[in-house]
């Protein structure tokens, strides 16, 4: 599955395929780690509505950091997670999850289902997929 249909997959999982937001992120992404389905939903799980509900960190980001983690098998990860953080502000124009859930001029900032489609598509870019 190329990065363009993962990213898909990840919207399709959040928005019918009962999964929150880091665990559509890591199960989209699962080719790049050596964990299951399973494992990655429940690894992932607690961290929805912003880091465990607290509305910080969207859970989309965590889960692409805790996938990068895997690939990078935990050397020179915080350089590639401050890449895709930054990227992810760039393009929903935050990182936080209620500010991306902010209705500004009658419309959400940044939806969740782009906010995981975002994530997993720069993942992509940074490890060049």
């Amino acid at each position: 599955m190329d990065i363009k249909e993962a990213a898909q997959k990840a919207v399709e999982l959040k928005t019918i395929g009962g999964c929150n937001c880091s665990q559509a992120v890591t199960v989209a992404l699962a080719e790049e780690t050596n964990l299951t389905k399973e494992q990655l939903m429940q690894i992932s799980a607690g961290f929805c509505a912003g880091m465990g509900n607290l509305e910080a960190t969207c859970g989309a980001l965590i889960g692409a950091g805790m996938v990068a983690g895997m690939k990078t098998e935990g050397k020179g990860t915080l350089k590639v997670t401050r890449q895709i953080q930054e990227e992810f502000r760039d393009r929903c124009g935050s990182i936080k999850c209620k500010e991306l859930k902010t209705i500004t001029d009658g419309k959400v900032l940044c939806p969740c289902e782009e906010c995981v489609r975002n994530a997993v598509l720069i993942y992509g870019e940074v490890f060049g997929l």
